[in-house]
C-alpha cells in the first residue's frame, strides 16, 4: 500500500502522524511510504531521518495526498485539504466530527473511507489509540492551570501547592477517565486541593484508594458541580462520550457564581466541550474571559510537545496502520470488530451512531456496507 504523511498544517500543530522508526517499519512490511518535505521538524525528526528509514521525499502535500492510498495525519482536515479529499482514498486520523459539522459534510461529499483514532476500540471496549494524547493533555492541563493562574497571565495569584499557613489551590477536575486521571496525579503532585467528580462511583472508589494527597471524590451532578466550581481557583474539563459531543455540564448561567481569576481548562473542547461558554481556541491565541473567568479552550493541547506526543501516539496507532496496510481495509475490519469501530463515514455515508445522532443524519452500519 501507498502510505501518505502530510505536514500538519493547524494552527502551532507541530506533531507528525508517524516518526521515523515507525516508517521503517512500514517499509519492511513492503509498503511504501511518502512523507512531505518538513513534516516531521516539528517534532525534531529531520527529512534525512525519513529519508535514511526509506521514506521518499516530496516537495508538495497535494503530491502526497493524490498519490497515496492512505493518508495518516495527527488532526482532522483544515478547509484547505479538503479539496485532497477523495473517494478512493482512507484517511486515518482524529476526526472528532461530533464537534464539525462542516468537516462531517466535507468528507462524506468526498466519498473518503474516514477512520478515527478516537472511535477504536480494544477488547476491553478501551479507546488506545485516543489514551495516549489523553496521558499528555491531561498532565498538560494541570501544568496550564497553574501557569494561567498566575496574576501577570490573568490568574488569581494563586500557587498550585501554596505554602505553609497558607491554602493551596482547589482544582475540580469534571471526569475521571484518563485525561482527569492524569490531570488530578499532577495537580495532587503539585500540592493542589483537588475535587475529581464523575458519574461512575467504582471508578472514584479505586481514585480514592491509589491516588495520594488532598483528594476529594464526588459523584457528578448538578448540584455537587455547581457548588464545587463556586469555590474553584481552577476548572478542568475532561469529559468524554465517544464519537459524540460533550455534555455542557458547566452552564452559562454558573459562570457568575465562579471566582474571579479563576480559570478553565477545557480539554473535552475537542467534541464540543463540557462548559458551554468553550469555543476552540489556537496555541498562538489560547486563552478569552468571560465575567472574569480565563478560558483555556486549545483543541491540539498535545502539539504543544510534539516530540513526546508524537512518539506516543504512534505507539499505539502503528499496529493498527499496519493492519489496514497488510490486510486491506475489509479483512482488517473484519478481524478486528473494534478497529471497524473507528470507521466514521465511508463513501458518503455516516457508519458511527453518534456523529448521526449529533447532526440528524442517516447512519449506515458498517455490516450493512460492501468494502
Amino acid at each position: 500500500m501507498i502510505i501518505g504523511i502530510p505536514k500538519e498544517i493547524k494552527d502551532n500543530e507541530y506533531r507528525v502522524a508517524l516518526p521515523p522508526h515507525a516508517v521503517r517499519e512500514l517499509i519492511r512490511n513492503g509498503h511504501e511510504v511518502l512523507v512531505e518535505r518538513g513534516a516531521g521538524m516539528g517534532s525534531a525528526f529531520s527529512d534525512d531521518e525519513y529519508a535514511n528509514a526509506g521514506a521518499a521525499l516530496l516537495d508538495e502535500a497535494g503530491e502526497v495526498w493524490r498519490r497515496a492510498q492512505m493518508v495518516i495525519k495527527v488532526k482532522e482536515p483544515q478547509p484547505s485539504e479538503y479539496g485532497y479529499l477523495r473517494e478512493d482514498l482512507i484517511l486515518f486520523t482524529y476526526l472528532h466530527l461530533a464537534a464539525s459539522e462542516d468537516l462531517t459534510h466535507a468528507l462524506l461529499d468526498s466519498g473518503v473511507v474516514g477512520l478515527a483514532y478516537e472511535t477504536v476500540e480494544d477488547r476491553q471496549g478501551r479507546l488506545p489509540l485516543l489514551q495516549p494524547m489523553s496521558e499528555v493533555a491531561g498532565r498538560m492541563a494541570t501544568q496550564i492551570v497553574a501557569h494561567y493562574l498566575e496574576k501577570p497571565n490573568g490568574g488569581r495569584g494563586i500557587l498550585m501547592g501554596g505554602v505553609p499557613g497558607v491554602r493551596p489551590a482547589h482544582v475540580v477536575i469534571l471526569g475521571a477517565g484518563t485525561v482527569g486521571t492524569h490531570a488530578a496525579q499532577v495537580a495532587l503532585g503539585m500540592g493542589a486541593r483537588v475535587t475529581l467528580m464523575d458519574i461512575n462511583l467504582d471508578r472514584l472508589r479505586y481514585l480514592s484508594e491509589v491516588l495520594s494527597g488532598r483528594l476529594t471524590t464526588l459523584s457528578s451532578n448538578l448540584t455537587n458541580i455547581h457548588e464545587a466550581i463556586a469555590t474553584a481557583d481552577a476548572v478542568i474539563g475532561a469529559v468524554l462520550i465517544p464519537g459524540a459531543r460533550a455534555p455542557h455540564l458547566v452552564t452559562r448561567a454558573m459562570l457568575p457564581d465562579m471566582l474571579d481569576g479563576s480559570v478553565i481548562v477545557d480539554v473535552a473542547v475537542d467534541q464540543g466541550g463540557c462548559v458551554e461558554t468553550t469555543r476552540p481556541t489556537t496555541h498562538s491565541d489560547p486563552t478569552y474571559v468571560i465575567d472574569g473567568v480565563v478560558h483555556y479552550g486549545v483543541a491540539n493541547m498535545p502539539g504543544a510537545v510534539p516530540r513526546t506526543s508524537s512518539f506516543g501516539l504512534a505507539n499505539a496507532t502503528l499496529p493498527y496502520i499496519l493492519k489496514v496496510a497488510n490486510m486491506g481495509l475489509q479483512d482488517a475490519m473484519r478481524s478486528d470488530i473494534g478497529l471497524a469501530k473507528g470507521l466514521n463515514v465511508y463513501q458518503g455515508y455516516v457508519t458511527y451512531d453518534a456523529v448521526a445522532d449529533t447532526f440528524d443524519l442517516a447512519v449506515r452500519p458498517v455490516e450493512m456496507l460492501t468494502i
